[in-house]
């Protein structure tokens, strides 16, 4: 399939990188060689180490789980994949998933491949991470990853970039929109209009319903409870409004939006309003691809490194 690439800066085609693409699973599912673990307490985190042997050419790579308290008090868990660069890129999951999800996964990998730190967490609620899980939880799901980030710059780290995937777009736009504190930013899947997408899940009368019994209960084909929507998170999620907050972005921050044509969940539509929206924008189509990336993963892993690795090359030479 080809891979579309626009900028609507310049309106220009940038690349077709599924004709020639950087990553094979092969590539980023690099097996441990070699492995020892320690466990580190420190203030407000606990870290669990493991040091294995990544490639010829890169030095020793240690995978360390880590546990750091939102400002609830929450525990997050995630897992860094240290290669000790001067760079992090966090990666923030999607809707009822998790740090282990594949596109984390495989993401951290090709990233940490050439040599770039990697954290990757579950939001509180989700995964191994404390709290309950809430339908809602946009901007709370922000606050999460600005702990994440202080977390960091406490330990003397730098974090440059954070990406997210479906919800997890949605809430690295809304971090660079709140805290404009980061100029690099990777949306992948992210949703617009978050009034869309809401009846496929809980119903053409969902507004009658909530109001009248308070909630809605997911079921599950089997009829089981998968989780609950109160009408408090349901409003939170339709008083999130992500044009306003991308008007907000600053324009030094390079945003790239990442979507499948063929996305069964969230219309690829909603990534050209981004486009329209956002200061300082790309927008890379993948022909093809679910919003699973299924059956392309590594092209979406391409993408994401060139624009990170590229970023990173300008912010170093506008720092000389």
């Amino acid at each position: 399939m080809a891979t579309i690439a626009l900028n609507f800066d310049s309106l220009t085609l940038l690349s077709n990188l599924s004709t020639n693409p950087k990553y094979t699973f092969s590539q980023v599912r690099t097996p441990f060689i070699s492995s020892s673990c320690r466990r580190i307490s420190k203030p407000n985190s606990t870290i669990s180490t493991m040091a294995h042997s990544h490639s010829t050419q890169k030095p020793v790579i240690e995978r360390q789980r880590m546990i750091i308290p939102n400002k609830h008090g929450e525990k997050l868990v995630g897992l860094l994949h240290e290669t000790e660069s001067k760079e992090i890129v966090i990666l923030c999951h999607g809707f009822r998933s998790r740090k282990d999800y594949n596109t984390m996964t495989n993401l951290a990998a090709a990233l940490e491949k050439e040599g770039i730190s990697v954290f990757r967490f579950d939001f509180a609620g989700n995964g191994e991470s404390e709290g309950s899980f809430q339908y809602g939880n946009y901007y709370r799901e922000a606050d999460d990853l600005h702990a994440i980030i202080q977390h960091f710059s406490g330990e003397s780290r730098v974090v440059s970039a954070i990406l997210g995937h479906s919800k997890g777009g949605n809430v690295v736009l809304l971090y660079a929109s709140k805290y404009q504190d980061l100029r690099i930013v990777v949306n992948v899947s992210g949703r617009y209009d978050l009034k869309r997408g809401i009846a496929e899940r809980l119903g053409e009368d969902f507004i009658e319903i909530i109001k009248k019994d308070g909630h809605i209960d997911v079921k599950n084909k089997t009829g089981g409870i998968e989780y609950r929507v109160t009408e408090e998170a349901l409003m939170d999620r339709l008083r999130t409004e992500m044009h306003e907050a991308c008007l907000k972005i600053d324009k030094e921050c390079r945003v790239l939006t990442v979507h499948g044509s063929a996305d069964e969940i969230i219309s690829v539509e909603d990534a050209l309003e981004f486009a329209k929206v956002i200061p300082n924008h790309q927008l890379h189509i993948i022909e093809g691809a679910n919003h699973g990336y299924t059956s392309h993963q590594t092209e979406l892993a391409s993408t994401v490194v060139k624009f990170i690795t590229s970023a990173l090359e300008q912010d170093k030479v506008s720092s000389k």
